[in-house]
Parts: structure tokens; sequence; C-alpha cells
């Protein structure tokens, strides 16, 4: 048996830092600018008002959008030996399709059955991040986070789901406003014991209560 404690002692956090791909944001303005002027949008200073400063306010919001923050993975000893379900929903998730550069915008349910280590559960919010702050499709999304997961921590399953309405379905094709995609990915327990699947998935789409935990 692997033990995490290995990769994660109580007082060495893990320092998750993502790739840093350079940001060229003079270059992105420019770039939006002739963007912008190809599709017969004015942003020149002679056209005055706010459009004059559109192509940086564009260029500064797809950074923004596009870069996720490093953040502390740290992991405690399961002392109490817990092993039901922990579960995070309704984490925001705020991403990029990859097709159109559009926006999509929903919510992640991220829960997991813990072995040797627990997870301040601000952590898991911080995972979907990592992953959704790129260019992305949700399938993709959805198995990314569960993999990580998995993989840092190992726990003896990790359940994702990810319910999010895609602006490229909403605003521009089929104009379907409201209507929101669905995926979700089971590992380990959460995927072999049909008792185990079942909790999660009905935890999933139930009405939210109040509950303390961990930061």
């Amino acid at each position: 048996m692997t033990s995490p404690a290995r990769a994660f002692p109580p007082t060495t956090p893990l320092r998750v830092v993502p790739p840093a791909d350079g940001v060229d944001l003079p270059g992105a303005e420019r770039a939006a600018a002739a963007f912008l002027a190809a599709l017969g949008v004015q942003t020149d200073t002679a056209a005055g008002g706010a459009a004059a400063g559109t192509p940086r306010r564009m260029a500064r919001a797809y950074a923004e959008m596009l870069s996720p923050r490093s953040f502390d993975l740290t992991t405690f000893a399961n002392d109490e030996h817990y092993d039901e379900l922990v579960l995070a929903r309704g984490i925001p998730v705020h991403s990029v399709c990859e097709h159109h550069m559009l926006p999509f915008l929903g919510t992640a349910h991220v829960g997991y059955l813990p072995g040797q280590r627990i997870l301040g559960l601000s952590k898991l919010a911080r995972v979907v991040e990592l992953f959704a702050r790129r260019p992305q499709v949700q399938e993709r999304l959805t198995k990314q986070v569960a993999d990580w997961l998995q993989t840092h921590l190992e726990p003896r399953g990790v359940g994702v789901v990810i319910e999010a309405e895609h602006m490229c379905m909403t605003l521009r094709g089929v104009r379907a406003g409201g209507a929101n995609t669905i995926t979700s990915t089971l590992l380990g327990t959460l995927r072999e014991d049909p008792r185990s699947r079942a909790e999660f998935l009905a935890l999933t789409t139930s009405t939210p209560t109040t509950a303390r935990g961990r930061n």
C-alpha cells in the first residue's frame, strides 16, 4: 500500500505553481485591436468614449481568465480514520471553451473517500481553478480534476461532477439559453462500489445544507 504521508508531511505543504507560459499584454492588446477592427468595431481614439480602451481591457480580461493562481496543497494525517465521503458542492467554475474562446460558467461538486490523508476543503476549489483557467472542454476538465486528486491525495475514491452553461451554445449557433451540460468522473471505490457511487451522485443533486468544514 502506498502512503500519501511520504509525499505530504504535515509541515511541508506542496506548492502548486501553474505553468508560466508568458503573457504578453502589449502584444495581446495590439492583437485585440486588430481583431476588433477586422470585425468592423471601431476602437481608435477618434471613435471616442470608452471604446478607445477596449483592446486593453479585452487583453487583460482574457489574461485573467486564463491564469490560475498558485496555492499550497496542505494535507493532514487522517488520525480519526475517517472513512466516509467528504464533498464540497457548488464550487464556482469559470473557464473558456477552446473551440470558440467564449466562457462557460457553472459549478463543480468534488468529493473523495479519505485514505491516510485529508485535505482542507478550500483546496478542492483551488484544484478546480487550476484546470479551469485555461482553454478547455468540460469533459477534459472534469477528468483532469479527478485524476489530479487521485494522484496527489491517494484517496480510496474520487468523484467530480461539473454543471455548466456554455456561451458558445447560448450566444451563437443554436442559442439555447439556459441549457446546462453535466459531466462526471468517478474513480476508485466511488466508481466500483454501487452504494458509494449512488451516495455520491445523490448528494451532488440534493438540496444543499449548511455544514462546517476545514479551510
